[in-house]
C-alpha cells in the first residue's frame, strides 16, 4: 500500500519549536523583517478606528512588537503568546518610559502555548495581532478559528506573513523540496471567511534582500529564521553537493556585482462580525424596533 502523499504546504511543527528554540538569542538579534512589517502593519493602524482593551500579539516571539501595540493603545492590556519559551523569556516585561511617565508598569502577560491551541476564553480578547507566524504553521486555517473564538464581537484580526514569491531566486538554484513553501494571499483570504471572518482585506509587497555572495544570503536565512520545516526535506547524503551546485549557479544571477533575494509581505486583516447563529444551529433573528416620526 503506497503511503498517504503529504499536504501540500506540510511541515514538521517539533523542527520549527526546536530551531527557535535553539536559535532564539540569535533570531531575536536578527528579526529586521518582522520590523519592517511591524512598521508597515502599523501605518495600516492609521486609518482603521478601533479602540481595543485587549490585545493578543499571536506569536509573539522575543516581544519585540509589544512596546509598538503599547504606543497605538497605550490603555489595552497586552497578551504576548508564542510556543517558544526562550524567546519569550527575552520578551521585555515592564512599560520603560511610557510606564514611568505614567508612573506605572504597564506589564504584557506572557504566555506559551500553541496558536492552534489557545488558553484564552472565548471573546476574550478585542484585537489579534500576529506578525510572520502563520507561514510556520502547518496550517493556518485551526489558527485562524481560535483567533475567531477567542474575539469579542466587532474584534479585529490583523496579521502579516510571507506569500510565495519569497525566496524566488533561490528556486531556480534549488529543488523544490529544498524550501520553504508559503500559501498565496487569495488563499489566506479564503481561510478567513470559512473560520468565520467578514470583510477581509488582503494585499501584499515585495521587498528585494541584496547580499555580497551566496554564502552570506545563506547565513542570513539561517540566523533569521527556522529554516526549511518542509515535511518532505530531503535528509542525509548529498546535502553538500546540492549545496554547492547551487552557489554555482547562483553566481550566474548577480546583477550589478549582487545576488538578490525576493521576500513576499502578505498583510491581512479581517472582523469578528456578529454570530448568524446560536451553537444548536438556529439562526438568530433581530428585531429592530421602528423610531417613531412623532
Amino acid at each position: 500500500m503506497a503511503d498517504n502523499p503529504l499536504p501540500p504546504f506540510a511541515l514538521e511543527p517539533r523542527h520549527v519549536r526546536r530551531a527557535f528554540e535553539a536559535k532564539a538569542a540569535g533570531l531575536a538579534r536578527q528579526d529586521f523583517l518582522a520590523r519592517e512589517a511591524a512598521s508597515r502593519m502599523a501605518e495600516r493602524l492609521d486609518y482603521i478606528r478601533h479602540t481595543p482593551s485587549r490585545i493578543l500579539d499571536l506569536g509573539c516571539g522575543h516581544g519585540a512588537d509589544l512596546p509598538l501595540l503599547a504606543q497605538h493603545y497605550p490603555q489595552a492590556e497586552r497578551l504576548g503568546l508564542d510556543v517558544s519559551l526562550p524567546l519569550l523569556h527575552l520578551a521585555p516585561r515592564a512599560g520603560g518610559l511610557l510606564g514611568r511617565l505614567f508612573r506605572r508598569e504597564i506589564t504584557p502577560r506572557l504566555i506559551c502555548a500553541d496558536a492552534s491551541q489557545l488558553p484564552l476564553a472565548t471573546g476574550s480578547v478585542d484585537m489579534v495581532w500576529s506578525n510572520l507566524l502563520l507561514h510556520w504553521l502547518p496550517d493556518p486555517k485551526p489558527a485562524f478559528r481560535e483567533m475567531h473564538r477567542v474575539l469579542r464581537t466587532d474584534g479585529l484580526l490583523m496579521f502579516a506573513t510571507l506569500g510565495p514569491d519569497t525566496l524566488a531566486e533561490l528556486r531556480t538554484v534549488l529543488p523544490e523540496h529544498s524550501l520553504h513553501r508559503f500559501i498565496d494571499m487569495h488563499d489566506l483570504g479564503d481561510d478567513l471567511v470559512h473560520a468565520g471572518f467578514a470583510a477581509p482585506v488582503m494585499d501584499m509587497q515585495r521587498i528585494t534582500l541584496t547580499y555580497p555572495d551566496f554564502d552570506s544570503l545563506l547565513r542570513e536565512l539561517r540566523t533569521a529564521s527556522a529554516g526549511n520545516a518542509r515535511a518532505d526535506r530531503p535528509h542525509g547524503l548529498g546535502r553538500r553537493a546540492r549545496w554547492q551546485a547551487a552557489r554555482e549557479t547562483a553566481e550566474t544571477l548577480r546583477q550589478d556585482g549582487k545576488l538578490s533575494l525576493t521576500v513576499e509581505l502578505v498583510f491581512g486583516h479581517a472582523w469578528r462580525a456578529a454570530p448568524r447563529q446560536i451553537e444548536d444551529g438556529r439562526a438568530i433573528i433581530q428585531l429592530h424596533r421602528p423610531v417613531s416620526s412623532s
